[in-house]
């Protein structure tokens, strides 16, 4: 079963984000109270771009099977220190086609629409871990493991223990791109 292992915000720009006893997902804006949340996009070097582009990037979900296989690589990492919001457990987010929704608690939603991409950041945070947030296969093909990105479609309070449904969207699938 899927279950929300931890929940985290920032209120300012900042690499990793606070573990909360909970967060509050409001539609159409993203984690009450953290810094990337609204309609348009928060992100600086998007903002720097073009600061009307929608926001993608509301929620950012993390794996926690990704944080134990780190963990035998020698990196710690811990709730909220990748800048998620929600650290999940028992779901492959990376697999999920774009457009799932997840139902996470009694009442919020959240669309998936797309991959983290990896940042520079990263390696700041802790040398070594870049590394291991990309891997290029055989074929070219770069794997993004930095967990996914969605946007909140139904209000909701968001706390570990919740369960989280998986709602696929009509085929034909589309994988994951970074956003």
């Amino acid at each position: 079963m899927a279950t929300v292992i931890s929940v985290s915000r920032a209120d300012r720009h900042v690499f990793s984000k606070q573990p909360q006893e909970s967060i509050r997902l409001l539609a159409e804006h993203g984690v009450a109270g953290d810094c990337h949340a609204g309609t348009t996009v928060k992100h600086r070097s998007r903002v720097a771009r073009d600061p009307s582009q929608p926001n993608l990037r509301q929620v950012h979900l993390i794996h926690g099977e990704l944080f134990s296989a780190l963990a035998l690589l020698g990196h710690t990492v811990g709730p909220g220190d990748m800048g998620e919001n929600i650290l999940t457990r028992g779901i492959d987010l990376l697999g999920l086609p774009t457009g799932t929704q997840l139902l996470i608690g009694d009442t919020a939603r959240i669309r998936i629409t797309g991959l983290r991409n990896p940042c520079s950041q990263i390696e700041r945070f802790q040398t070594g871990l870049m590394a291991q947030m990309v891997e290029k296969q055989a074929d070219g093909t770069l794997v993004r493991k930095a967990g996914v990105m969605g946007v909140v479609l139904a209000d909701g309070d968001v706390r570990p223990g919740d369960p989280i449904a998986i709602r696929l969207p009509d085929g034909p699938h589309r994988p994951l791109e970074p956003v």
